[in-house]
């Protein structure tokens, strides 16, 4: 997964005084800090408060962990409160709307936290060590976040993924779902993934065999319109981390969650 602009983002996000609820279309506020042209924050400085902000510890297995009391994990404990909400009235309404109901998630930071990979890299990023790190498929989850999914499973709303990993990263991503509690609908027809190679025909307006041009938001925002389109459902809710998940529409509802470390346009 290509992630740009990692520590400018930070900048941005370090300032973080709640998780946002974003309406269809809506998510776009919070990007311009990068462009600012003031003297940026101090990286020394920035690295500390992140690690305040997660509530970072190294657990006895040499992994950097999120803390539960931090206040990363109360702006996550909103979000997946208003979520909840979301799920409820879907489940309600479906039968005398006549729908079925889905939510949507991103993988990477929204159900498996990166935080230990952040801080072993100085938050940078190397395309060839981020592969081995998702290939080990050992990450924790993100607080809260499978539990959520398995609360959208017992409502009767579907569960569907929708991430930037690529497909040849499909077995190591589902079995660290697996791993954290998130194991539902892990088939190729609800986790859908990049295939640069041969891409679905619904992204034909931006990728074909062996040519991908598709931004982050064409891609995921194809994916949902391929979900209520084509098979079916409606996208009463789309959960991710970052802006790109949650941009394009096709979604009733968008849930922004923390991440303080990246950017991904």
């Amino acid at each position: 997964m290509h992630k740009p602009l990692r520590i400018a983002s930070a900048v941005a996000a370090c300032a973080v005084t709640g998780t946002v609820l974003y309406g269809t279309g809506a998510a776009t506020a919070g990007q311009s800090t990068a462009n600012s042209t003031h003297e940026p924050y101090n990286i020394g400085q920035l690295s500390k408060d992140i690690d305040t902000y997660y509530g970072t510890t190294l657990d006895a297995d040499g992994v950097y962990q999120a803390s539960p009391d931090s206040p990363y994990a109360d702006d996550l404990a909103r979000a997946d409160a208003a979520a909840k909400k979301q799920i409820d009235w879907a489940a309600r309404t479906a039968h005398h709307r006549h729908t079925r109901p889905a939510i949507v998630f991103d993988i990477d930071d929204t159900l498996l936290l990166s935080l230990d990979y952040e801080k072993k890299n100085n938050y940078g990023y190397d395309g060839d060590t981020w592969a081995d790190y998702v290939d080990r498929a050992d990450r924790p989850a993100v607080p809260g976040s499978p539990d959520l999914v398995r609360y959208a499973e017992k409502k009767g709303v579907e569960v569907f993924y929708n991430s930037g990993l690529s497909d040849a990263q499909r077995a190591a991503a589902v079995e660290n779902l697996k791993k954290v509690g998130a194991d539902v609908n892990l088939d190729t027809d609800h986790v859908f993934l990049k295939d640069k190679a041969n891409p679905p025909s619904y992204l034909s307006h931006c990728a074909t065999p062996g040519t991908w041009d598709c931004t982050t938001v064409e891609y995921k925002a194809g994916t949902r319109r391929h979900i209520e389109r084509d098979l079916g459902y409606d996208v009463v809710a789309n959960v991710g981390d970052q802006y790109s998940d949650l941009q394009g529409g096709w979604a009733d509802r968008t849930y922004k969650l923390p991440n303080p470390t990246y950017f991904v346009e």
